[in-house]
């Protein structure tokens, strides 16, 4: 299994970032653009990040931003956020001899993404969304941007993979199998964010499991409503979620906000003999 990081926030450097990863023995970096040093003119620089990655033996994923709204009403807004999609693939087709070179060239490379919920209006007795009151625009915005993710990444071994957070709406839930019609998209399972929310989307992930490419791995609890713990703090099956990540050919983030929590998590791994310690 391919066992990565997300970037931290006590590392205030990409170098910072990739000395961690090798010191523990870490394959990948998920390099998350809601940091303002990994915007898509940064990414850009990818002989920078071809070079420091070769040093380190390893490769990057990339985590798009969490405010990313393809669908928004306002077109200059959506359009923004395409661009932002089209600049952040065309880096990750240049990363990709990375995968080759350290990586699993079984799995392709990705690129990670959250669905926007869109806003609501609240009314006396209750909640209005507007993508599930305006369904046929919103869906219309989801295909154009599938069929431009699929024009963009032509024949590059690179997806785009939809990832659970505080519960998919039955809208979203309409969109993402939209989307996994192309095989441009898969699925993350966030699991400590899907033990936070009471497992609400686990029935959906389960029955579109074979769409599964990539993991967010962490602990976490449902009552009281945490994730985000290193591995083995919370109440997840960890080794049941590992074994559905194996047989998923996924490759898996430990996705802790702290160098200690990963850390932990990392010997956790070592522990129980899940990951091998990298020479």
């Amino acid at each position: 299994m391919q066992f990565g990081m997300p970037t931290l926030i006590e590392n205030r450097t990409l170098e910072d970032n990739v000395d961690l990863c090798r010191s523990l023995g870490l394959q990948f970096i998920e390099l998350n653009m809601n940091f303002p040093e990994y915007q898509a003119e940064q990414l850009e620089q990818t002989e920078h990040l071809l070079d420091l990655a070769r040093k380190a033996g390893i490769y990057y994923t990339i985590h798009l931003d969490e405010n990313l709204n393809i669908a928004d009403f306002n077109r200059l807004i959506s359009e923004a956020y395409l661009e932002t999609v089209r600049r952040s693939i065309i880096v990750m087709k240049k990363l990709l001899c990375l995968r080759d070179q350290y990586g699993d060239d079984t799995q392709p490379l990705l690129l990670n993404m959250h669905m926007n919920h869109g806003i609501y209006i609240t009314l006396p007795e209750r909640k209005v969304r507007m993508y599930e009151r305006d369904f046929d625009t919103y869906m219309k915005s989801v295909a154009v941007f599938r069929e431009k993710c699929e024009e963009w990444i032509g024949e590059a071994d690179v997806k785009i993979a939809v990832e659970n957070t505080d519960g998919f709406r039955e809208y979203e839930k309409r969109a993402i199998e939209y989307l996994l019609e192309s095989r441009m998209f898969g699925l993350t399972w966030d699991i400590g964010h899907s033990k936070a929310a009471g497992e609400k989307d686990v029935p959906f992930i389960l029955n579109h499991q074979d769409h599964l490419i990539h993991f967010h791995i962490h602990d976490g609890s449902e009552k009281p409503p945490k994730n985000h713990l290193a591995l083995g703090d919370g109440e997840i099956d960890l080794a049941e979620r590992l074994l559905l990540a194996e047989r998923s050919n996924a490759r898996c983030v430990l996705e802790t906000k702290t160098i200690e929590a990963l850390k932990q998590s990392v010997a956790w791994l070592h522990d129980h003999r899940i990951m091998e310690k990298r020479v």
